[in-house]
């Protein structure tokens, strides 16, 4: 996308204003997304972005800007512009370019460049919203979503780092709504990837419909959600968003090289129960979280962060590496040419044990098992959290005895490492987009069915 020649004037331009390192990372991406209400496609939307990210490090320093324009001079003045208080004599000499093509390991076919694929994303969510709402007449509307990109990109900086790589995501959602005249309550189910159209081949609408539908149904007859310290049942899957939000960001350099992270000095100690082993594992075929090489040109990996309960590794990108003397794991990310990569999970779970289901729950005299898990607050640094509960029932004398509604699941990511005691072997993965300090990026959370001894629920009874 950028001639090499160019590239390489303008990055020792870049080290002859002083910088000790100095990066391009260029970037095309093309978008689809198709929304539809009910049986009606609200808006069909397409786009197309291309810009130039411009990173220079000075020390510690990190200055960055972006443009659209290829021009050389364009990329030159902006490096002026952003060095231009930090100017000093040369002190690196460019490396000679070697590229070096990605392996690919998340193979797509069906991507946005050959065909969009209106009609049939269309017709899949037209057959997901029939199914829910032929499932009960109390399902009054749906909202469909399907959302495609192809991002294309090329990194070249003053190590000699030459790479390209192309990633291509889909994702289909629909949420349901059940209403009974007086109350209403939504659910929602939601498929996605790190490949091409081709998905629809794995994905059943049908199902998508049904179990939207089942969710909200579940809802809308649930019951007032008690309060007060006790066991929780957090289900597999999105469950794990628990752990992304409140344990996983503070394992990430961005916040560890700050000490802005209650772990930033725990390597090597238990920091959970001996049941808790959590990896982030950028190489899952497929997987929505996914990636052949981060955003800084290095090949991704499996990334054990804590084993039997004690922390292994953090999340470390280029600066973090420099920062923390930590090795980097391939987890810088950003979610375009317009942020400075920073240290990013990918797929990031809890691992699967050996516990059953029924034995979690009839460990429990009194408690909630939180089926599905949604959305929620988290202070940065410490980890405290407050997230509700968007499928749950009611645990009595060990038996499962209603549905509730309303429920939230108050702690710290400290805190609830320890109290994990049991982990089942139900394991699998949920999509997700996770913000910080560079956008956007596509995250996978999961773990298995797990049981949490002691946390704080909120509820309304």
């Amino acid at each position: 996308m950028l001639q090499v020649t160019k590239a390489e004037d303008v990055i020792d331009h870049g080290l002859s204003l002083g910088a000790d390192f100095a990066e391009l990372f260029v970037e095309r991406s093309l978008t689809n997304a198709i929304s539809t209400l009910s049986n009606q496609v609200q808006s069909v939307e397409s786009g197309i972005d291309f810009g130039i990210g411009v990173r220079l490090v000075f020390g510690s320093k990190v200055l960055y800007g972006y443009t659209n324009k290829t021009e050389a001079d364009e990329l030159k003045r902006i490096m002026g512009e952003l060095a231009a208080m930090d100017l000093r004599d040369p002190r690196i000499v460019i490396q000679a370019f070697d590229y070096s093509a990605p392996i690919e390991h998340h193979p797509a076919h069906r991507i946005l460049s050959a065909d969009a694929d209106v009609d049939s994303k269309v017709a899949y969510l037209m057959a997901a919203d029939a199914a829910a709402r032929a499932s009960s007449n109390l399902i009054s509307q749906t909202r469909g979503a399907c959302r495609q990109k192809e991002q294309r990109i090329e990194i070249f900086n003053s190590e000699g780092l030459h790479t390209t790589d192309a990633r291509n995501y889909v994702r289909a959602t629909l949420t349901a709504i059940a209403s009974d005249g007086q109350e209403q309550a939504t659910g929602m189910w939601s498929d996605g990837g790190l490949l091409g159209w081709e998905i629809k081949e794995q994905v059943d609408p049908k199902k998508t419909g049904d179990e939207a539908a089942r969710q909200a149904l579940v809802n809308l007859s649930a019951k007032a959600c008690p309060s007060g310290r006790m066991p929780v049942v957090i289900g597999n899957g999105f469950g794990g968003v628990i752990f992304h939000e409140a344990c996983g960001h503070l394992l990430e350099t961005t916040s560890v090289a700050k000490k802005a992270s209650v772990f930033h000095d725990k390597m090597g100690e238990m920091i959970a129960n001996e049941a808790v082993s959590a990896v982030d594992d950028g190489t899952m075929v497929n997987e929505w979280g996914s990636i052949n090489i981060d955003d800084e040109g290095m090949q991704t990996q499996n990334t054990q962060l804590i084993k039997d309960g004690r922390l292994t590794s953090f999340l470390v990108d280029r600066l973090g590496a420099e920062q923390t003397g930590f090795e980097r794991t391939g987890s810088g990310r950003r979610e375009s040419y317009k942020y400075a990569p920073a240290s990013r999970m990918r797929n990031t779970f809890i691992e699967a044990g050996n516990a059953e289901f029924d034995d979690m729950i009839s460990s429990i005299d009194r408690g909630i098992y939180a089926a599905q898990m949604g959305g929620g607050s988290v202070q940065p640094g410490t980890g405290e959290f407050n997230f509700a509960v968007t499928e749950g029932y009611y645990i009595e004398n060990g038996k499962i005895q209603y549905p509730v509604k309303a429920a939230t699941l108050i702690s710290t990511g400290p805190a609830v490492l320890k109290e994990i005691s049991m982990v089942g072997k139900d394991f699998s993965l949920a999509c997700g987009m996770c913000g910080s300090v560079s956008g956007a990026v596509p995250t996978s959370v999961g773990q298995a069915t797990l049981k949490v001894d002691d946390i704080l629920v909120g509820g309304q009874a």
